[in-house]
């Protein structure tokens, strides 16, 4: 099988990359949160919806084994558990939506964050903190950030990730929106990562925002649009 660094976008959908299916309530709460007249209130909570079925999708990548359990009416069923060590890390800002998410579903889970901020002269991501569990190398890791733009900070997290011992095969990060630019440019340094996406967009504009596109998601979320 091709590296995931050489294979088009055609074929890294399915296997590296994975995105939910495009069924029409997806478009539909996609159509509410991208409306640029969308109420506050309305995106936070359809967008929230999204989320949670993203966090469900990451999940579901990681290693289960066979478990029996017998039901109240004394029969065996037959199911799965979740048998590694998990732990979600949010890029802030905009990656803290989705922890509440996360713990919806996993209440225990420990989450780490990395803040990340481009330079404004040179436009590289600088690392500015983070502050991760000490044990994270044992642990496989939900990387939280709902855009994948140009793919610059995302990489940079995930360098972070791999300095702290955490294997590249053990690192799914979720995205509500993916460019393709931003796709290949994690793939092409980090082939192992495997993504988790609910739309991926039509490409960048000029100025490196995404088409159709969202805007700036973490100013619609928080309700920090235009504030100065």
């Amino acid at each position: 099988m091709s590296n995931a660094a050489t294979l088009s976008l055609s074929e890294l959908v399915g296997t590296t990359v994975h995105v939910l299916p495009q069924t029409n309530q997806l478009r539909a709460l996609h159509t509410i949160i991208r409306d640029r007249n969308a109420r506050r209130d309305d995106f936070v909570f359809y967008s929230s919806r999204i989320l949670r079925l993203l966090i469900e999708a990451g999940l579901d990548l990681l290693p289960h084994e066979s478990q029996d359990v017998e039901t109240p009416v004394g029969r065996t069923y037959s199911g799965m558990r979740l048998t590694s060590q998990i732990c979600g890390v949010s890029i802030a800002r905009a990656g803290e939506s989705m922890e509440a998410e996360l713990r919806a579903v996993s209440p225990a889970i420990r989450i780490g964050k990395i803040l990340i901020q481009r330079d404004k002269v040179t436009k590289l991501p600088h690392l500015y903190y983070s502050a991760l569990p000490v044990d994270i190398a044992q642990r496989h890791v939900l990387l939280l950030d709902p855009m994948l733009a140009t793919g610059g900070t995302a990489k940079a997290a995930i360098d972070v990730l791999l300095d702290r011992g955490v294997r590249e095969e053990n690192i799914v990060f979720i995205n509500l929106l993916s460019s393709p630019e931003g796709i290949a440019a994690v793939t092409r340094e980090y082939p192992k990562v495997r993504m988790v996406t609910s739309s991926i967009e039509d490409g960048l504009t000029e100025e490196k925002f995404m088409m159709p596109g969202i805007g700036d998601f973490g100013d619609r979320f928080f309700g920090t649009e235009n504030i100065a």
